[in-house]
């Protein structure tokens, strides 16, 4: 007797039909990724160019600072955003060894996707306390974790060991091991010396947070990078620098009728093309774990961005706003 049988190892009508339910399920879900999919990639992909090397880089990427799980389910999600991520145009995939398991999971994943070479992997580096035969070695560790004899770019992290780890991070970039170099924050307080460190390195990249609640980086250190001709990665694109998120301010506010006038269909939109309309961004990496999150974030990768007039006028309605 099989399983689903009733009894003379036969199968019922009623399994017959949940299973052709189950399969008509199966096909109905695949038809709204692909349809998800052709709406993403119905308006021209916004690239910007990496000003150290001319390389064009599409302007949303993807953080990665909740990628460190072991659930069988939630690595599944994490798989699909990876797999996803460059069909939808997009390639920066940023993580550290500060996110836990990240960097291992995302290589993994991407070994059994075999799509590395549509990614551009951006990883971080710390010399505590000037230790930097331990930054070396957790540099290897992350060439390691991440399956990968190449990584795109490397980062000292938070600033934590800025004048020993260049040095280290030239001499990989020299030896074609990594392509870029840069430092990174994510804190209003580090700013000032985000800024000195970018007059005194000759740096590719920085990153920076930066956001409609959060705009001091424009103060200074985005006229900076473009004078100095650094790349800029935007961290933390839906703010929280009051404890709550943009998206969760904005979540009883309908979307107004002027996002249409930059091809923004959804708050996430609005957020990330007013960031990436800063002609100094590079690429903004918001956080996404599941591909719903990556479809609506790519959006804004695509299409018409704000012009100077409508980027004040998102600023004054977020102003009255809050």
């Amino acid at each position: 007797m099989t399983e689903h049988s009733d009894g003379s190892g036969q199968i019922t009508r009623r399994q017959a039909l949940g299973t052709l339910a189950l399969a008509g399920a199966s096909l109905l879900l695949q038809r709204r990724v692909l349809a998800a999919t052709d709406a993403v990639k119905s308006l021209p992909l916004i690239t910007r160019t990496i000003p150290s090397s001319g390389a064009a880089l599409p302007v949303i990427g993807v953080g990665t600072n909740a990628f460190g799980v072991s659930d069988a389910a939630e690595l599944a999600a994490r798989r699909e955003v990876l797999r996803m991520l460059p069909e939808l145009g997009g390639s920066v995939v940023d993580t550290a060894p500060a996110y836990g398991l990240s960097e291992a999971v995302i290589g993994d994943l991407v070994n059994q996707l075999g799509n590395r070479k549509r990614l551009f992997y951006a990883t971080k580096v710390t010399a505590n306390a000037g230790d930097a035969a331990g930054g070396k070695a957790m540099l290897e560790e992350s060439f390691k974790r991440l399956r990968t004899d190449h990584i795109e770019l490397i980062q000292v992290h938070s600033l934590q060991g800025v004048e020993e780890m260049v040095p280290v991070l030239q001499e990989l970039k020299a030896a074609k091991r990594i392509d870029y170099l840069g430092v990174t924050t994510s804190l209003g307080v580090q700013h000032a010396g985000l800024a000195a460190t970018m007059r005194r390195h000759p740096l590719d990249f920085i990153q920076v947070n930066y956001s409609l609640d959060d705009r001091a980086a424009a103060a200074e250190i985005l006229p900076l990078a473009q004078e100095r001709k650094i790349a800029v990665l935007a961290n933390v694109p839906f703010g929280g620098r009051r404890g709550r998120s943009l998206l969760t301010r904005v979540a009883n506010q309908p979307l107004p009728d002027w996002a249409a006038e930059f091809d923004a269909g959804s708050w996430p939109q609005v957020f990330l093309k007013y960031v990436v309309s800063h002609p100094a961004v590079t690429c903004v990496i918001p956080g996404s774990t599941k591909v719903r999150h990556l479809e609506d974030n790519l959006r804004a990768a695509r299409g018409r961005l704000p012009d100077a007039d409508m980027r004040r006028r998102i600023e004054q309605y977020w102003d009255r706003l809050r």
